[in-house]
Order: C-alpha cells, then structure tokens, then sequence
C-alpha cells in the first residue's frame, strides 16, 4: 500500500489575496479553481510536487453558520494551525517571502532540533513556518 498527503486546506479571509500572496512569495500556481454556492476552493501547487497542495477557502465555505463563525472566530485570534513549507534555501525563500511585504515573525535561524527555519504570517493572519533541513 502507497499513501501520500495529496492537499491540505487553509481557511483565509479572501481567497483572491490569498492566492496572489502565496503566488508571489512562495511560487505556487493555481491549478483548480472550484465555485459552488457563492464560495471558492482554490488549489495551489508547484510543478516540484506535482499532486500535491493547498486548497483555500473562507471559513464559511461548505459549513453550517455557526461553524463558520467558530472557525472565523479562530483564524482571527490567529490559533488555527501552523503551516510549515519545506525549501532547499530557506534564506533565499525568507527573502522573498519578506519582499512580498508578509508579517516577517522569525528570520532563519538554526533550530535546535535540527532545521533551519523562518516565521511570517500570511495576509489573514495564519502562521506559516519554511523549514530546510540540516546538513546531512
């Protein structure tokens, strides 16, 4: 048996923003755009992982009301959680995450468990983490 993480969601307060800052400082592409019921899912990818990537969506999108209010509730504290990309030059991707103008939170540093990593927050508020791993 084969498994594989296929997408993962990440609920944002505007998908338009949020597909046009995740384009920019990460490089993702749109590669499905779904409309039903006046929401979006958007899904983005790269070519260097073909199949796999993250779909965006409002809190409200295919939940009841309250749900909805509970989840947009959470992402404007902030707490939903954490987003964690991976880079073969995480300096050169923080560089271009902070010219895209995000919420820089932590600038690489070598962690003590192993990775080098950096910290920003995406345009509604999600902490998105890029690692690198150690040297082998």
């Amino acid at each position: 048996m084969t498994i594989a993480l296929q997408y993962c969601h990440i609920t944002v307060n505007d998908v338009d923003e949020s597909v046009a800052f995740y384009g920019a400082a990460l490089g993702l592409q749109v590669s499905n755009d779904v409309a039903s019921g006046g929401f979006r899912w958007v899904t983005l990818g790269t070519d260097a992982q073909p199949g796999l990537g993250i779909v965006l969506s409002v809190p409200h999108a295919g939940r009841s009301q309250a749900d909805g209010d509970a989840l947009q509730d959470l992402l404007t504290k902030g707490v939903l959680p954490i987003i964690v990309f991976r880079s073969d030059d995480v300096d050169a991707t923080f560089e271009t995450v902070r010219a895209s103008g995000a919420e820089v939170l932590q600038e690489p540093i070598d962690e003590a468990w192993g990775p080098r990593d950096c910290a920003f927050r995406d345009p509604s508020g999600n902490l998105v983490r890029i690692a690198q791993a150690p040297p082998a």
